[in-house]
Parts: C-alpha cells; sequence; structure tokens
C-alpha cells in the first residue's frame, strides 16, 4: 500500500500481509539500509574529524568506548524495538485501538527505563572504564566522551521509540528522512565544535546528541502533524497489565540479547586494550568500516522483524517462510560481493581516518578484513533469523543466542588476552557470528515447526467446536 492522503493529513503505511514478499521486503529495507548508511557515515565523520584534527589517542578514546556506547544504548533499543513489536502485531491483525494502547504503553515504559539507565550509566562509567582496562593515556578523554553521550540517551530514546511504532505499521521512508537531517546536522556541529571551538571529543560527543535530540524532536512533530492513525490520548496512557506482561515479555529478552552482545564486545575491547592505543585505534577505524559495509544486514533484521510481525498478527506462517528464504538468499549474495569490495577500497578507507601510522594501521585493519569478512554470510542469518522470531513474539529464546555469542567471544578473547594476539581478537567477532548464526538457523527451524503445529491443533479444535 503506497502513501494515502486525507487532506493536509498524510499517512504512509505499508501493509506487508498481501503481495509478493521478495518486493515488500526490498520496498520496505531500502529506506533502511539508506537511513543506517547515513547513520555510520556520520559516525564515521565524527570519527575522521577527531583522528585528523584531535589525534591519534582521541581516536581511540573514541573508539574504545564503542562497546560501553553499544551496551547501554543497544540495551535501550532493544526495549523500545521489543515494545513496538505488539503495535505492528495490532497493526496487521487490524486492530487500530490495539495498537494505540501498545503505544501508550510503550510511551510510559520508556520514559522509566530512560531514568534509570541514564542514572546507572554516568554513576558506573569509572568502574566500568577501569574494568576493561582502558588505556590512561586516553582514559580522560574516554570518560569524558561517554558521560555526554549518556547524559543524552532520552533524546536517543525518543528517536528510537518513534521510529519504532513508524516502522511497525510500514512506514521506513519517514525516518530515513529524518535520519539524513541528523546525519547533516552532527557533520556539520562535529566540524564546528572542534575544529573552530576546539572542543575535542567533548565537541564530538555534544554533536551527537543534539543531532539525536533534533532527529526526535522532528519525528515527534511528524507524528503530530501528519499521522493520525499514531495519536493517543489520556486513556491510552495508563498501563494495562496484559499489554506490559506482552511487552516486558518481549522487549527485556531483546535487551538483554543487546545486552549480552555488548558484554562479548567489552571482553574483546578489554583485550584489545592491552595492545596499546596504536592497536585501538586501528581496530577502530577497521570496526567503522566493516559497520558501515553490513549495514543491510542490520536493515534486513528490522525489515524481517516489521514483516513476521505483521504476518504472525494474522498467522499466515506459510508467507513467513517465503520472507524468509528470500532474505537469506538476498543477504548471501550481499555477503559475497562485499567482502571483495572491501578488499579494494580498506587502503583509501583508512587513509580518510589517520594521518600519522598510515602503513602499520592498513596492516592491522587489512587483518580484521580478512578474518572477519569470511563470517559475513552468517552474520545475515543473525540478523534474519533473530528478528524474525522477535517479530513472531519469541523473546527469551532468541536472547539465548546472545548468550551463545558471549560464550564465544568470552573464549576467543581470553585466549587472544593471554597471547597479546590481535588476530586473536578479530577472530573473537568472526567465530561468535559463525556460532551464532548456526544456532539461530536451528532454533527458527524448530520454532517455525511448532508455529505450525499450534496453528494446526487451534484450525482443528475450532473445526470441532473447541475453545
Amino acid at each position: 500500500m503506497g502513501p494515502i492522503f486525507h487532506g493536509k493529513e498524510e499517512t504512509m503505511e505499508l501493509d506487508m500481509t498481501k503481495g509478493n514478499p521478495l518486493s515488500l521486503i526490498t520496498k520496505f529495507m531500502i529506506p533502511i539500509i539508506i537511513g543506517n548508511i547515513f547513520q555510520q557515515l556520520y559516525s564515521m565523520v565524527d570519527t575522521i574529524i577527531v583522528g585528523r584534527f584531535v589525534g591519534v589517542e582521541a581516536l581511540a578514546a573514541v573508539g574504545a568506548t564503542g562497546s560501553v556506547i553499544f551496551l547501554i544504548f543497544g540495551f535501550t533499543q532493544g526495549l523500545t524495538t521489543g515494545f513496538t513489536v505488539l503495535t505492528a502485531q495490532r497493526f496487521g491483525a487490524g486492530d487500530r485501538e490495539g495498537m494505540k494502547k501498545s503505544i501508550g504503553n510503550a510511551v510510559i515504559l520508556s520514559v522509566l527505563v530512560t531514568v534509570i539507565v541514564t542514572a546507572l550509566s554516568i554513576l558506573g562509567m569509572d568502574k566500568l572504564l577501569g574494568w576493561m582496562h582502558t588505556p590512561d593515556d586516553i582514559y580522560d578523554m574516554a570518560k569524558t566522551y561517554i558521560v555526554i553521550i549518556c547524559s543524552g540517551i532520552c533524546w536517543t530514546v525518543l528517536y528510537n521509540l518513534q521510529t519504532s511504532i513508524m516502522r511497525a505499521i510500514g512506514n521506513s521512508v519517514v525516518p530515513l528522512v529524518l535520519l539524513i537531517i541528523s546525519s547533516a546536522a552532527n557533520i556539520i556541529l562535529d566540524y564546528v565544535l572542534i575544529v573552530p571551538f576546539k572542543m575535542g571529543v567533548a565537541g564530538a560527543a555534544y554533536a551527537t546528541i543534539a543531532s539525536q535530540g533534533l532527529s526526535g524532536v522532528l519525528c515527534l512533530i511528524y507524528i503530530i502533524k501528519k499521522v493520525p492513525a499514531l495519536h493517543i490520548s489520556k486513556r491510552h496512557l495508563m498501563l494495562d497489565e496484559q499489554y506490559v506482561r506482552n511487552q516486558l515479555g518481549v522487549g527485556i529478552p531483546m535487551a538483554l540479547q543487546f545486552s549480552i552482545t555488548a558484554i562479548g564486545t567489552m571482553l574483546v575491547q578489554a583485550a584489545l586494550n592491552l595492545l596499546g592505543s596504536t592497536v585501538v585505534a586501528s581496530y577502530s577505524v577497521s570496526v567503522k568500516v566493516e559497520q558501515l559495509v553490513t549495514q543491510p544486514f542490520g536493515a534486513m533484521g528490522v525489515t524481517m522483524a516489521t514483516y513476521s510481525a505483521q504476518n504472525r498478527g494474522v498467522n499466515d506462517l506459510e508467507r513467513i517462510k517465503k520472507g524468509v528464504r528470500a532474505a537469506n538468499v538476498m543477504s548471501a549474495i550481499y555477503a559475497v560481493i562485499i567482502y571483495g569490495v572491501l578488499q579494494l577500497i580498506l587502503p583509501y578507507a583508512v587513509r580518510l581516518f589517520v594521518t600519522e601510522n598510515i602503513e602499520l594501521i592498513i596492516g592491522y585493519a587489512r587483518t580484521y578484513v580478512n578474518i572477519c569478512g569470511l563470517f559475513f554470510i552468517p552474520l545475515g542469518m543473525i540478523f534474519i533469523f533473530r528478528n524474525t522470531l522477535q517479530g513472531c513474539g519469541f523473546g527469551v529464546i532468541p536472547m539465548m543466542g546472545g548468550v551463545v555469542e558471549l560464550a564465544s567471544r568470552s573464549v576467543a578473547a581470553f585466549i587472544a588476552a593471554k597471547l597479546l594476539s590481535y588476530a586473536g581478537v578479530c577472530f573473537a567477532n568472526a567465530g561468535a557470528w559463525l556460532t551464532a548464526g548456526v544456532f539461530f538457523w536451528i532454533v527458527y527451524r524448530r520454532l517455525y515447526r511448532k508455529m505450525v503445529a499450534d496453528k494446526k491443533a487451534h484450525e482443528e479444535r475450532k473445526a470441532t467446536g473447541g475453545n
């Protein structure tokens, strides 16, 4: 379904329960890919400006906080995404009142989460950075950067919740437009605060939270003015026990899954920090480039969460299966292509970030890409299977994939730390992707068969007059 216009009001909803799955998935996913790439680009520009105008130590300081940011913001993103799975299911079932009630519950729960997470993050940051063996020469800069970032959690939650709600009803275009605006603002503020105002890593942090705030406010204005389907009243802003149980049942496991994965990356970062600030900077550059080119995997995951949730709302399991098959084919083809592209562009990409120790950093980056790039296919599988299961309402079992990743990363990080091996640090990510990808493939097949059996049993009871 394309854009629907009602006078001055505009809604852009996409019903994914009808039509060709491949076409719908592609249509929904492309704006998310573009948006994710813009998000990564402004993150890269942030890193490039820091590396070129503040120095390698500052670059290492920002990079050293990456896993901590993933832990905190991944937790809140998991919650807000989980809260809106019910929204997508109610939309797919045509229950608009239930959809608005789920939104009201999500708003209240998100406010509570924001207050708690912000306080805990700022108060516990010293101990967290110390536990991670953050090098002394970058410790103060790392703390400054991460504390400022954590002070803006409210803006990130505001944006993530609203865009999750809009994607739940099939709108992936408007979040893209707002993200492009936010990205442009972040790049401009980065340069202004770091170069003319010489605010260092603090300037980069303030630019990030300011741009997040801008995108959150613009998204709210858009919903108020253009999307009446999402307007809620006071009666919707009352916690409903059944809805809260459902939303927490999906949201908490999704949040913990992000956190468990983040803990694994923190263990890797701790092992990496033992190798010195130059190696930390090299790894940070490698991860930035890898995250940019793997954005389609994350976009595919977001798409499959909405696709499966809407189709689960009408219990069309065969349609879910067809969508998963199409998504895996697209993901595998892309994984092979991008690995080859990375081999070509890597030296040029590294030179964007740094102006000193270039050949040494390129060598470290090449090691990372050669090891991790071979495992892009299972990385894509993780996003597809995990998000499909979460869209179908499964919370705890997909979270176990995070446990599998954590176990794999922990073992590799421990060995890498003992051997002081950079290749071992790189393999920690690759090994985690492989083990988790296989795990999710097995779990998806089993849970899909369970859903089919449950549906058949329900239809048989209904046919015989049972409840």
